[in-house]
């Protein structure tokens, strides 16, 4: 089946997943976060922000990487994070998701940002890269 391709751009700052207990306040440090998310449930509160502001001592997974894909997005699109996270799979490359009103946020660690832009290319997708804008089709052109 054929879906929509996309345009991804990878967000500048190493992001982190951190997990607080359900009952647990906001923590004050969020808000200086460039993106942040907040989902809390009733088993806990997870955080995702910039790894810098993570305090000592939060549970937390470090070392992510975050590719925007360009929207907004239509909540009638089908497809859109299956044809992102199938060749990652096939990959062997574990991803964090975020969604939002508009559009879809693809987490993967910083030791597969390459492997990721590589297969998610090889699907006809775009990657715009933080190295001057270049999109993963130029990549090897001078």
């Amino acid at each position: 089946m054929d879906f929509r391709k996309h345009t991804l751009k990878i967000l500048p700052k190493r992001l982190a997943v951190c997990r607080l207990n359900a009952d647990a306040p906001l923590p004050d440090w969020i808000e200086q976060s460039d993106f942040y998310s907040i989902t809390r449930t009733e088993e806990e509160l997870t955080v995702v922000c910039d790894e810098k502001l993570v305090v000592p001592g939060t549970k937390s997974e470090t070392g992510w990487r975050c590719l925007k894909v360009e929207g907004p997005l239509d909540f009638s699109e089908t497809g859109i994070v299956f044809s992102l996270t199938q060749p990652l799979a096939e990959s062997a490359v574990p991803v964090f998701l975020i969604s939002t009103f508009d559009t879809d946020y693809l987490m993967v660690k910083e030791r597969d940002l390459t492997k990721t832009i590589n297969a998610i290319s090889a699907q006809g997708h775009q990657v715009i890269t933080e190295n001057r804008g270049q999109r993963s089709e130029d990549r090897g052109r001078k």
